[in-house]
């Protein structure tokens, strides 16, 4: 094969080498003069393929905002339902606390009633109480 078919192999010497590709310019789908209907397949091809292209593209971006936008809804649902969250632990720690409150408040009242009833034996308690803590200290 010459050198010139290796390094160009639609060139311009090559008379057979451009069937059905090119015109003058040897750009590819233009007609030839006796293969008319095969460029313009090839046009038909490329107009489709170009088509096809643009339809992906345009899926594609549509795709990508419609995923953008439920990514923008997720992000807001969370938010709402963190700050839901947070107030209901915020209220339920209220609660707890008003709760625990009240029985330490009623013990206290209960403990103090006790006392008033039955002040030696609440005093014998507590000197007892005393000197268990008194001796646990000791040993520590």
């Amino acid at each position: 094969m010459p050198d010139n078919m290796k390094n160009n192999p639609g060139g311009g010497s090559n008379p057979g080498g451009n069937a059905g590709r090119t015109g003058t310019t040897g750009g590819p789908g233009q007609a030839t003069g006796g293969q008319g209907g095969q460029g313009g397949t090839m046009d038909q091809l490329r107009d489709t393929a170009q088509t096809v292209a643009d339809r992906a593209s345009d899926y594609a971006h549509q795709a990508r905002e419609k995923v953008g936008e439920w990514a923008g809804q997720a992000r807001d649902a969370i938010g709402g339902m963190t700050g839901q969250t947070g107030e209901r632990i915020q209220q339920w720690a209220g609660d707890a606390y008003d709760v625990a409150a009240d029985n330490l408040g009623d013990f206290g009242r209960e403990v103090t009633s006790l006392v008033r009833r039955h002040p030696i034996p609440a005093i014998l308690v507590g000197f007892g109480v005393g000197l268990l803590l008194g001796r646990a200290a000791r040993m520590v």
